[in-house]
C-alpha cells in the first residue's frame, strides 16, 4: 500500500466514524478528532466553534439513521477535503438528505478535522 493509499484508507474510516458519531451523539470521538481551532457551518448558515459543536453533538441530532453516500476524498499533501451526500430520517419519519464538506489536516502526525460545512436539501 502506498502512502497516499494509506492516507485515503485512514480518511475513509475517519469519515465513516464522523457520520456514526453524529448519529450516536459520540462527543468523545469528536473531542479526539477535531482540531483545537475547528469551525463548523450548520445547515442554517451559523458558524460555530469547537466547544459549541461538541455541545451541539451532545444534544443529539434531530435526524436519525444518517448515512453517507458518494464520498469523494481529495488529498493535497498534508490537507484533505471530503465531499459526500447524506440520507437520513427526519423527525416526522420522512426521508431527507443533504451534503457535507469536511476539511482534514495532518497535525502532529495524525489527521484532524479543521472545518465542516453541512447543507440539508
Amino acid at each position: 500500500m502506498t502512502e497516499i493509499e494509506a492516507h485515503r484508507a485512514t480518511l475513509a474510516k475517519l469519515n465513516r466514524d464522523y457520520i456514526r458519531s453524529v448519529d450516536e451523539a459520540d462527543v468523545a470521538w469528536f473531542d479526539a478528532h477535531l482540531a483545537q481551532d475547528f469551525l463548523n457551518t450548520n445547515p442554517d448558515g451559523s458558524l460555530i466553534d469547537r466547544a459549541d459543536f461538541l455541545a451541539q453533538i451532545g444534544r443529539g441530532s434531530t435526524v436519525l439513521n444518517i448515512r453517507e453516500h458518494d464520498v469523494v476524498i481529495r488529498i493535497f499533501g498534508p490537507h484533505a477535503i471530503i465531499h459526500a451526500r447524506t440520507s437520513y430520517q427526519k423527525p416526522d419519519g420522512s426521508e431527507g438528505g443533504g451534503r457535507y464538506t469536511d476539511d482534514w489536516h495532518l497535525i502532529d502526525g495524525r489527521w484532524q478535522c479543521v472545518s465542516a460545512h453541512v447543507a440539508r436539501l
